[in-house]
């Protein structure tokens, strides 16, 4: 498996919020759906637009919505609950689609507006005038417009009349289960990284720029980077072994909390922190990418901070000692920790 997607989208992304300019609109394939986790699905569905693309002479396009519909109507009826976690940031799902050869991605916002658009408004404002679709695969039960009237009939009857094509896939399946980004949230929220992997196609990864904390860490003898995770509830939480890339040539090893941290914090801000071992450079500012390898145990509360210390170090232990067991190497990486970084 690939291990990583790169941090940051290639150049090559034009990345529009909303519909594009008219002068920057070109004859596109489009995919069109909430590409969360880009997992194995997703990449089935962008190499056949990509595919297509290249066969006509298009431009490889995704259009995405954020938020996520299901997002925006748990807030609009004050159900907060049903809101679903999120697998990746913006940023990692544009480093993806990036990645599988996309060129154009456009963030449509999910608000009233486009929650009541009748079904053909979609079709003729979105993608005909606005995108000059060509050619178009959506999945074979995609449903859009107000209240989800809208399917793969209509817009087979559309691209009848304005010259379009249209292609509808299957579900990609694993083991009999369909890839899905709810499997992998339910993978992730059991702490079933493995299980996550095999659907996403890579391990489980978050990134973000390295910001400055508490520095409670440092206190208690374990400093830590730390990145600030999006207000949306992520997929999982806990303590996890992690690898950190981006800091060094090799990936480097570490244990991480990525939770509410309860025992300092009362705010219930979102943080992951990350101690990576025999590590003494400085990456305040610098983007990194943190994979996570195996959870440890769940985020809990404890009656103070020599208790919180103690957990810690029995954190750091395991994960040492998952790298010394494991195809790692955790000598090797702390070698390249202490050797290539100022």
């Amino acid at each position: 498996m690939n291990p990583s997607v790169p941090p940051l989208p290639p150049s090559a992304l034009r990345i529009f919020r909303g519909l594009p300019p008219p002068s920057l609109r070109r004859p596109c394939a489009l995919a069109i759906g909430n590409f969360d986790g880009v997992h194995r699905g997703h990449q089935a569905i962008l190499a056949r637009v990509r595919e297509a693309a290249q066969a006509r002479g298009l431009v490889p396009t995704v259009m995405t919505f954020e938020p996520h519909p299901r997002e925006f109507f748990a807030e609009l009826h004050q159900r907060p609950e049903l809101a679903p976690t999120r697998i990746a940031g913006l940023r990692d799902e544009l480093c993806a689609l990036a990645r599988y050869g996309m060129q154009h991605v456009v963030v449509e916002r999910f608000n009233e507006r486009l929650a009541s658009m009748p079904a053909q408004a979609f079709i003729d404002r979105l993608l005909i005038e606005g995108l000059h679709v060509k050619w178009l695969l959506v999945g074979d039960d995609f449903r859009f417009g107000a209240h989800r009237t809208g399917d793969i009939a209509l817009l087979r009857a559309s691209a009848a009349r304005h010259g379009f094509e249209v292609e509808s896939m299957e579900s990609v399946t694993d083991q009999g289960q369909r890839i899905s980004s709810s499997a992998i949230r339910t993978a992730l929220a059991v702490g079933d990284l493995d299980r996550a992997a095999e659907l996403l196609g890579h391990p489980y990864s978050v990134s973000g720029h390295v910001i400055h904390g508490q520095k409670l860490g440092r206190t208690l003898g374990f400093p830590t980077l730390n990145l600030r995770v999006s207000r949306r509830c992520p997929a999982l939480s806990g303590i996890f072994v992690v690898q950190v890339h981006g800091l060094a040539p090799q990936p480097l090893p570490g244990v991480a909390s990525l939770g509410v941290r309860p025992t300092v914090d009362d705010s219930g801000r979102v943080l992951l922190e990350v101690h990576v071992f025999d590590f003494s450079g400085n990456a305040y500012g610098k983007l990194v990418q943190v994979e996570f390898l195996k959870k440890l145990r769940d985020e809990e509360k404890f009656v103070d901070l020599p208790t919180l210390k103690a957990a810690i170090e029995d954190d750091a232990r395991q994960a040492r000692a998952y790298f010394a067991s494991s195809h790692l190497g955790q000598a090797d990486l702390a070698t390249s920790a202490t050797d290539r970084i100022s």
